[in-house]
């Protein structure tokens, strides 16, 4: 694979250097083309000397009027890393200023833009706007990290650590990549039902939608998947073995049962915290006057899970209505999870019955990845590819 690496110009270019290193060592062969920025943070003799190729760098060098069309021309991928607030907002309103932009506008292949700049950049309304208009197009945007910033505020728009680019190039080259061959997952979907009386139960909006897209997802990618699901209107992923339940109390049975096997549990299923301590055996009758319901604490799957794991890879699920980090944090700590997946519910696009979502995972070491709204799906294989480099990083036996 030929791939264009764009440079833009912002601190985090210094790490461009190695991310060309390590697609040369993926067997990519590797063009620079550098920003008049991005030659303030580093200098194109570096790139030159790790891909052996002209680095280019302007338009008005000669016979660079002609190139960059020859070079979108001979080139199969256009990586931008890192992608400036400037240079999306060139490339989503086709503005042609510099060699890069320009190339993109002749640039028929695949686009892949790692962005990286301020936290109040990356929230502003005009770059969220740009964004939309370059995923529209089809192009990969691979998220920026949570994290300090080179201003000194803490906050999204950390570029991209180069795996997950280098995973992103991986994925848009060949879809089918089965990264996850050898690995058993068990995935909880879906909400409980509590019994208040034969007919009534108490429970909550999960769709399971997640936790199906999760379950989809690590099937096309290799692993054999154990669903442990809970009561929801979708049909079961072909090829991954499902148990459906009920109760909390059903599906910490059924989960138990198919731990053995597990390398890596996945809890997604939103588990009642609360049930009714005696349903009726009877349907209870209207009255006309109150009825009370006294409510129990449901046992704690998740935090049993992390007495038990052993050296399984455990991924909790937070969703919450405020202080999503901070309870994040507190789940990831108290439940003994290698990762929790937090996300706000109660708001349009996120979260419950929607088919789309935004996250934040928060790992074990501090790391915080966000990752903007997208479909569910979409979601899901960021959550896998993060799994993967956990089991990467942290030397996880199997």
């Amino acid at each position: 694979m030929r791939i264009i690496l764009g440079v833009t110009g912002g601190i985090a270019a210094y790490k461009a250097a190695d991310l060309a290193r390590l697609l040369i060592r993926d067997g990519h062969e590797v063009q620079a083309v550098l920003t008049p920025s991005a030659e303030e943070f580093v200098r194109p003799v570096t790139f030159a000397a790790l891909t052996g190729r002209k680095v280019l760098t302007s338009l008005f060098e000669p016979s660079a009027a002609i190139e960059h069309i020859d070079v979108a021309q001979s080139n199969d991928l256009l990586l931008v890393a890192p992608a400036t607030a400037d240079i999306l907002a060139e490339f989503a309103h086709g503005l042609a200023g510099g060699f890069l932009s320009t190339l993109y506008l002749a640039f028929r292949g695949p686009v892949i833009l790692a962005p990286a700049m301020n936290t109040n950049m990356w929230e502003h309304e005009a770059t969220r706007t740009n964004l939309e208009t370059l995923r529209k197009r089809g192009h990969v945007i691979v998220e920026p990290a949570v994290g300090m910033l080179a201003c000194g505020t803490f906050g999204a728009g950390r570029l991209a650590e180069n795996d997950a680019i280098l995973e992103a190039v991986r994925r848009t080259i060949d879809p089918a990549v089965r990264d996850l061959e050898g690995e058993t997952i068990l995935i909880t979907a879906g909400p409980t039902q509590e019994p208040i009386d034969p007919v009534r139960f108490i429970s909550n909006r999960s769709s399971g939608k997640m936790g199906y897209a999760l379950a989809q997802a690590a099937l096309d990618r290799g692993a054999k998947v154990i669903l442990v699901s809970g009561p929801v209107s979708l049909d079961p992923p072909r090829g991954a073995e499902t148990i459906h339940v009920r109760t909390a109390s059903e599906m910490r049975g059924a989960v138990l049962s198919h731990l053995k096997p597990a390398t890596v549990v996945v809890k997604c299923a939103a588990v009642a915290d609360f049930r009714p301590a005696a349903p009726a055996k009877q349907k209870i009758k209207k009255q006309g006057k109150p009825v009370s319901l006294e409510l129990e604490p449901v046992g704690d799957i998740l935090a049993e899970l992390g007495r038990i794991r052993g050296d399984r890879l455990l991924v909790g699920f937070a969703a919450e209505t405020n202080d999503v980090l901070e309870y994040a944090q507190w789940k990831l700590n108290e439940k003994n999870c290698d990762m929790v997946v937090a996300n706000r519910v109660g708001v349009e696009g996120s979260g419950f019955e929607s088919d789309t979502n935004e996250i934040l995972m928060v790992m074990r070491g501090g790391e915080v990845v966000e990752v903007p709204r997208a479909p569910k799906r979409e979601i899901a294989d960021r959550i896998l590819g993060q799994i993967i480099r956990l089991r990467q990083t942290a030397g996880v036996a199997r």
